[in-house]
């Protein structure tokens, strides 16, 4: 996740759930939202992080060439320290920043 993306508490606060359910009106729907948006931030910070990870892969598997990487190292750090991706989908929703829409039920009595 991009720096500026990510401005949200990193710890988790307890929240009015009447705040949850004011969009939708129902407040499952409101969790199935949010769930499916932290799959997709969870889905994108993984691919990022494995794709900066990857430069430094060595091409032999050799235990005894391990090398401590303090480059690696400090983007492991940032990454653990990045809020959870539930926390930021919980805010993107709350910020009305997610987009979503519900299928029309088609009437079948024909």
């Amino acid at each position: 996740m991009e720096d500026k993306k990510v401005r949200t508490e990193s710890t988790t606060v307890t929240r009015d759930l009447r705040l949850f359910d004011k969009e939708t009106k129902n407040i499952y729907q409101t969790v199935v939202i949010i769930s499916k948006r932290a799959n997709q931030i969870g889905q994108a910070v993984k691919e990022e992080l494995s794709s900066k990870l990857e430069e430094f892969v060595s091409s032999t598997d050799n235990l005894e060439e391990v090398f401590e990487n303090r480059e690696q190292i400090e983007i492991a750090k940032h990454y653990e320290q990045l809020p959870k991706p539930s926390l930021i989908a919980i805010s993107e929703f709350l910020n009305k920043e997610v987009y979503y829409r519900v299928p029309e039920v088609e009437d079948k009595s024909i």
